[in-house]
């Protein structure tokens, strides 16, 4: 019964994780026009001075906005674009150009 129990557990749980990473995803796209100017609508750059973000890890796009963001690390571009980003807004974003 324990076991049962168990796998019940973790289907719900599977299921609830999937549909927040889903609804990240589709916050992430709909924040992301904003971005769009410099790392291109699908998060390909036609620049490359701008970093391609379609693809890149979520981890690393979370460090590297809130170092953006805090200040610890630092552009004229796009530490005021990270700025006013709260850390859902981060994470959402995350999500989309890693999904792509």
């Amino acid at each position: 019964m324990k076991e049962f129990a168990a796998v019940i557990m973790a289907g719900i749980l599977a299921g609830i994780g999937g549909a927040v990473h889903a609804d990240d995803v589709a916050a992430g796209k709909a924040k992301s026009a904003t971005c769009a100017g410099c790392h291109g609508a699908q998060g390909i750059s036609n620049n490359p001075v701008w970093p391609n973000l379609a693809g890149q890890q979520e981890g690393y796009l979370v460090k590297q906005l809130k170092a953006f963001r805090e200040g610890t690390r630092s552009d004229p571009m796009m530490s005021p674009m990270a700025k006013p980003l709260s850390d859902t807004e981060i994470q959402n974003l995350a999500a989309y150009f890693s999904s792509l």
